[in-house]
């Protein structure tokens, strides 16, 4: 089954061509990512427009790669939900169009059950049930993925995700978009124990997470280095907040499968491409006998090749849309 598959959620426009949900016949991305970088982050209505530029060629060139023509296609599969309004609405009225003139089903895609999905691609022999640390710019949650459709969200950030942290100490730090990378690249070779960062104990869920406080003290230091003229090992803060997110996430993914019982974690979102918190899972999972399931790079960041996999499973469990179908900003992943 031959999936035509659109993500348009954000700043990345792309569209794939995915067979069965686990083998990727193209994966085209037009990204924006040096338009945005003038301003320091993703101008909405800047995204929009440039996803209306590119959609349409974009389409044309996912089916030259894959070596298919518009009869062959089975299904369109679209992110419907969540992610930048004008952006999605794009995406969605495109893979509309495109599903009602090929005469062929429209799937709508929950984006998060589409980066969980991009392990299917790197990984064609997992199955559910498993536990997954999804990690973006915007949503930082650990799943119990029950089925390929069926998902329950075991623990959450209660305010900032951890990409946001991120990306938001990198920009105060001087760093050009995206943030979160050139923070990454920054902290080879820092001491990850020269700055103090704050580790947020929460009441309640012992899954739930707090990045704001490590935020706020992070930017508070750069702050005050500004202030009395000092001068910031670089290097070592951004490794230290690297460490102090890493912190966060890594125990109570760990803790997660064993309160589920799982032997297999997956990580997804683009934080997950982080190559502190990528060689600490792996530390942990080894230690404790646990599969661990990592995307490659490229499937870390928003692609269509993950909503066409998703989509997949989401066809075979008979959710369809209609020409109302319309975008959502915010959905729980529960109930996409």
């Amino acid at each position: 089954m031959n999936i035509l598959a659109v993500e348009s959620s954000c700043d990345e426009t792309a569209v794939a061509v995915v067979r069965d949900g686990r083998t990727v016949l193209s994966d085209c991305i037009a990204s924006q990512v040096e338009l945005h970088r003038l301003y320091g982050g993703v101008v909405p209505e800047l995204a929009s427009r440039k996803h209306i530029e590119a959609i349409y060629a974009l389409a044309d060139e996912s089916l030259a790669q894959a070596g298919l023509t518009r009869a062959d296609l089975d299904a369109v599969a679209v992110t419907y939900a969540p992610g930048l309004i004008g952006a999605l609405l794009v995406g969605v009225n495109f893979a509309k169009a495109a599903a009602l003139s090929l005469g062929l089903p429209l799937v709508p895609v929950h984006h998060i059950r589409g980066h969980i999905a991009a392990n299917y691609l790197a990984y064609p022999d997992l199955e559910p049930p498993f536990v997954c640390l999804v990690v973006s710019g915007g949503h930082t949650l650990i799943v119990d993925v029950e089925d390929y459709t069926c998902f329950h969200i075991l623990g959450s950030t209660r305010d900032d995700a951890a990409g946001e942290c991120f990306d938001k100490i990198a920009r105060v730090i001087g760093m050009p978009y995206p943030g979160g990378a050139a923070l990454d690249r920054r902290s080879a070779g820092g001491d990850d124990r020269k700055y103090t960062m704050p580790h947020p104990h929460l009441s309640g869920n012992p899954l739930d997470m707090s990045f704001s406080g490590l935020k706020t003290a992070a930017i508070n230091l750069i702050h005050t280095a500004e202030q009395r003229m000092e001068t910031l090992d670089i290097p070592s803060l951004c490794a230290s907040c690297a460490a102090a997110v890493s912190n966060v996430l890594v125990p109570r993914a760990m803790q997660a499968l064993a309160q589920t019982g799982r032997r297999t974690l997956a990580a997804a979102g683009g934080v997950a491409a982080n190559s502190r918190i990528r060689a600490d899972l792996q530390n942990a999972c080894a230690q404790a006998g646990i599969r661990l399931c990592m995307p490659p790079l490229s499937l870390c960041g928003d692609n269509g090749a993950m909503i066409g996999a998703q989509g997949y499973y989401e066809y075979l469990a008979g959710k369809r849309a209609g020409s109302d179908l319309n975008a959502f900003a915010t959905m729980s992943l529960e109930k996409g």
